[in-house]
């Protein structure tokens, strides 16, 4: 007989009488069928109803990104950004090389919740130990005020904060803020300026700047030169000490673009220690330390200001440089003008420039008048504020009416009063063809010139360059003002501060602008030495030619090599392009 089919569950190896209680094929196979059958069925419907949704997210998607336009609602969940603004941290400051001048950091300030300090006398007699500056009344008081949020210190240092942290007090913590840092110190601070703690900017560029500082991150790029700027400090710093001055201002200039180099300030502050540069000074009437000397102060510059009236006379043709002046003394009311150093007769426009006469520069401008005076004046730009890109700017004194009398003490630097950055200016333009230009801190880019008006004739330019040049090789600058291969020319000047209604023949204001090569200027170099005193040394002057002479000379030979300006040779066009007669005399200024 036959052995039956297998089913799936039998066992092959098993003898087919050892399976005890087996139901029949036929009667097992029918619910089983039916079974496995329905389950496919769910199976299937299942999955089309899956196949059917998926099919209809699908084709919604497709509609959406490529069959329609976005709507508004979508375009604003899926580009928050567009109107959302930056949140940018401050802006570093950079000189002209890139070094860094102010930059911002992450620091942790401290702060508490009086109503959670248990111990307040505790808190604050441990707080005023490890935070420096801090009196622990100050503390106290802070932390028993009625209130959920007090500062206690701003911006600690890592080793303050664990300090803090070692002390344990509840209601005590730290929040994240960002702290300004000023890496070069006082180098450049009057032109950088200072924030406050909530990093809002205070002074110079910080303050100016305000807006482009806090909307991008992009640097904003100076033009001054921390090199030269330590170099213009140095000089000036050791003519303070030298001659127990007061302070001092002092510019570099590009005279190409205008570009101020250097601006320095004495006394200065340090910017990461804002409270210092509003401290009072000790002498009476002289202004805290913020105060930038080069751009807010106002002076009668004295001397300097016989560029303007030589040029004046020069150009409007009422004088000639061999025009003939006589230098008695010019009594007006109850005054007299005289000369430090008198002709005791006629003398020529180049002596007069040279031996810096203030009664032939007085003669000089009644030829032309105040008001051609005022006119020229005012188109020089030292009537009204110079443009420049900080805020702290004075505001020139400027005599209403402009008389007579006030034509001829303003041909000789007194009467009117402005900054030394207007001056520079009107100076700049005189010596650099005659085009005036605006003087600026941020850096140009390489090769640009900015427009200019002209002011003076070409050839008015090249007269006043070669006085200037005088002035140097055999007039009031002889003693130190040339430096050997840069055919530096310049003017003196010393005046007596005004005080009151009237001056103060002690306290003088010496300055000197030295222009190098003279031939074909590239530079300007001006320095104002405030209140300087006479010395054994120098035989109890302190003149302009004692004083601010030197300094600009040890500027210029410190300078040149770092700018990589080289020394200039001699030619027979050179020669020509700076000498001048002195009329009454043989000699011939020379190159050298």
């Amino acid at each position: 007989m036959k052995a039956a089919p297998l089913e799936d569950d039998d066992n092959p190896c098993r003898p087919r009488h050892f399976r005890p209680n087996l139901t029949p094929a036929g009667d097992a196979a029918a619910p089983a069928g039916r079974s496995l059958a329905l389950g496919r069925k769910r199976l299937l419907v299942t999955g089309g109803v899956f196949l059917f949704a998926f099919t209809l997210i699908c084709g919604r998607l497709t509609q959406v990104s490529l069959l329609r336009a976005p709507d508004a609602d979508l375009v604003h969940l899926t580009q928050p950004q567009a109107q959302k603004p930056v949140d940018y941290p401050r802006a570093d400051i950079i000189d002209r090389n890139g070094v860094v001048l102010a930059t911002t950091l992450e620091s942790q300030s401290l702060f508490a919740n009086p109503h959670l300090v248990p111990n307040a006398v505790e808190a604050a007699h441990g707080l005023a130990k490890v935070l420096p500056g801090t009196k622990e009344s100050e503390l106290l008081s802070r932390l028993t005020e009625d209130k959920s949020f007090v500062w206690l210190y701003r911006h600690l240092t890592p080793g303050q904060q664990a300090a803090v942290l070692g002390l344990g007090i509840p209601g005590v913590d730290f929040q994240r803020e960002d702290r300004r840092l000023y890496p070069a110190g006082p180098l450049a601070a009057h032109v950088v300026g200072f924030t406050n703690t909530d990093e809002k900017g205070q002074a110079g560029f910080e303050h100016s700047f305000e807006s482009a500082l806090t909307s991008s991150n992009k640097p904003v790029q100076l033009s001054i030169d921390v090199r030269l700027q330590a170099i213009v400090k140095e000089e000036m710093q050791k003519t303070i000490d030298d001659f127990s001055a007061v302070g001092a201002a002092g510019l570099v200039m590009d005279v190409k673009t205008g570009e101020l180099l250097s601006m320095v300030s004495l006394p200065d502050f340090d910017p990461n220690d804002p409270k210092s540069a509003m401290v009072q000074p000790a002498e009476k009437g002289e202004p805290a330390p913020v105060y930038n000397r080069s751009t807010n102060a106002l002076y009668e510059m004295g001397s300097v200001f016989k560029i303007f009236n030589t040029a004046l006379a020069l150009d409007s043709h009422k004088s000639t440089l061999t025009s003939i002046y006589n230098t008695d003394p010019i009594h007006i009311g109850r005054f007299i003008i005289h000369d430090y150093h008198p002709f005791n007769r006629p003398a020529s426009v180049t002596e007069i420039f040279m031996e810096s006469s203030n009664i032939g520069s007085a003669r000089m401008v009644m030829e032309s008048g105040p008001e051609a005076q005022r006119a020229f004046l005012d188109k020089l730009g030292l009537l009204h504020p110079p443009q420049i890109e900080i805020s702290d700017v004075g505001v020139p004194r400027v005599p209403n009416p402009w008389r007579e009398i006030n034509a001829m003490t303003i041909a000789y630097g007194h009467g009117l009063s402005v900054s030394q950055l207007q001056t520079a200016i009107a100076a700049n333009a005189i010596v650099d063809g005659g085009i005036l230009r605006p003087a600026t801190l941020l850096k140009q880019p390489e090769g640009y010139v900015p427009p200019g008006v002209r002011v003076v004739t070409q050839h008015t330019s090249e007269e006043m360059r070669k006085l200037l040049r005088l002035v140097v090789t055999d007039g009031t600058a002889k003693q130190g003002g040339d430096v050997p291969g840069y055919l530096v020319g310049g003017k003196t000047g010393t005046a007596e501060k005004v005080f009151g209604h009237g001056y103060a023949k002690k306290a003088l204001l010496s300055s000197f602008i030295g222009v190098f090569p003279i031939n074909d200027p590239q530079y300007m170099v001006f320095v104002t030495i405030d209140e300087p005193h006479g010395t054994k040394k120098s035989y109890g002057f302190a003149t302009a030619g004692w004083t601010a002479v030197p300094a600009v000379s040890r500027i210029i030979a410190r300078m040149a090599p770092l700018f990589g300006i080289k020394p200039i040779e001699e030619t027979p066009e050179i020669h020509r392009a700076i000498t001048i007669d002195i009329p009454g005399s043989s000699k011939q200024v020379a190159v050298n």
